[in-house]
């Protein structure tokens, strides 16, 4: 690997003293240590993090630079060790034997695909996330949080608005996205929310693909089983992945941009007295409160130069969309929280070929969210919030917990 010649430090493991919105001072000390920073990986391979925006979107933008092999950072309480298995691009569950056709579909994961291969796959789920369809579906899914909301009150007045009302919200946008039924709602809960094995993941989708072709929709579902290009193990690997991925970050940005609003009166006051000002405010939750401290890794196929930084064939470079979301360079006072501040542009969603599918859907969603929360409850007032100190990551990518989001619907104690 080259590491260019004015950068003295050693490789190193991504800090754990973070929480989503109040990162590492270490990572603020790499990006003005360079653009791309020496970081451990998890096999033993000391590759690089890109700290930088312009440097992360070069990054992302550049088919020089391809997921696989799949290697993740290493990260507090994680030591690099020589020859260490690495971990594949997929959501963490339970152990347990897959059959050889769920094996042939894990290997077509979006996650680590390139080229015109990832590009024919993602195609085929695209439609269903544009603009346009992400508009249709505010009718529902304005309804549908309208029954989370009464089903908070029903509760109060004190809930948890990760458990009772972001993850809700964000499930059951999922499967009226893909298809999934009403009816087979809980048994997607217990597979994709819970825990379980990935054989029961592809049971139930095997199943319910089965009962889809005799009952059609408006969904992804419905699009990949008319899909002649595609054949049955490429459409059980798709909605795997689907129904894994992007459900738990917007459940996270909701529960997380509730804290922000919470923590600070003044830009909460700015919503309340403006709903309108929600739709900026969307896009600064998403670039002060990012849920992934580092992105899938890329690895250089060939010699590639960034941001003036040579990077060798063969390096890994994880890029950082926390360190790059509060880069001076790009954005005017990175660390301040402004929900009037135009941050478009921001890489919460990711960036490139490998940006965030449902990131249009997601939007209505946190927007939807956030405007009914605060329209019901005047007096909404924080108790607790895990996410506060720091945890754990919730994934060996470095992904940041929501963790419990205590609150007072009535404002009282």
């Amino acid at each position: 690997m080259t590491i260019p010649a004015q950068c003295p430090f050693h490789a190193r493991s991504l800090p754990g003293d973070g929480t989503p919105l109040s990162p590492s001072p270490q990572l603020a000390q790499w990006r003005e240590e360079g653009a791309l920073v020496p970081l451990d990986f998890q096999d033993g391979h000391e590759g690089l993090v890109a700290t930088h925006y312009e440097a992360a979107i070069a990054v992302l933008q550049d088919p020089r630079f391809s997921m696989r092999p799949g290697r993740m950072p290493v990260g507090p309480g994680h030591a690099a060790h020589e020859g260490g298995a690495e971990s594949a691009a997929v959501p963490l569950e339970a152990a347990g034997e897959l059959d050889e056709s769920g094996r042939r579909s894990d290997d077509l994961n979006l996650l680590n695909l390139d080229g015109e291969e990832h590009s024919k796959l993602r195609r085929a789920v695209t439609g269903r996330f544009s603009v346009r369809q992400a508009r249709g579906r505010e009718p529902w899914i304005r309804a549908m949080i309208a029954e989370q909301i009464a089903q908070l009150r029903a509760k109060g007045p004190v809930v948890d608005l990760w458990r009772d009302y972001a993850m809700p919200i964000s499930a059951r946008t999922h499967c009226h996205v893909i298809g999934i039924p009403d009816h087979h709602y809980p048994r997607f809960v217990e597979l994709f929310v819970e825990e379980s094995t990935a054989q029961q993941k592809y049971d139930f989708i095997r199943a319910l693909l089965e009962e889809r072709r005799e009952t059609p929709g408006e969904d992804v579902i419905t699009d990949l089983l008319d899909n002649p290009d595609l054949d049955r193990v490429e459409i059980e690997g798709l909605l795997r992945l689907l129904m894994g991925a992007g459900r738990d970050s917007v459940a996270y940005l909701i529960a997380t941009a509730s804290v922000a609003l919470l923590t600070d009166p003044a830009q909460l006051a700015i919503l309340r007295d403006d709903p309108e000002e929600i739709r900026a405010a969307v896009e600064e939750f998403m670039r002060v409160g990012a849920m992934f401290v580092t992105l899938f890794a890329r690895t250089a196929t060939e010699d590639v130069v960034v941001e003036g930084i040579p990077v060798a064939a063969g390096t890994s470079v994880a890029v950082s969309p926390v360190a790059a979301n509060r880069d001076p360079g790009r954005w005017e006072r990175p660390e301040e929280f402004d929900v009037t501040r135009d941050a478009f542009g921001h890489l919460g969603f990711g960036y490139g070929i490998h940006g965030c599918i449902g990131q249009q859907v997601a939007r209505v969603e946190i927007r939807e969210a956030i405007t009914a929360l605060l329209e019901a409850f005047p007096a909404l007032t924080l108790v607790d919030a895990e996410q506060l100190t720091p945890q754990p990551f919730a994934h060996p990518v470095a992904v940041y917990e929501a963790g419990t989001v205590s609150v007072r619907l009535d404002g009282r104690g």
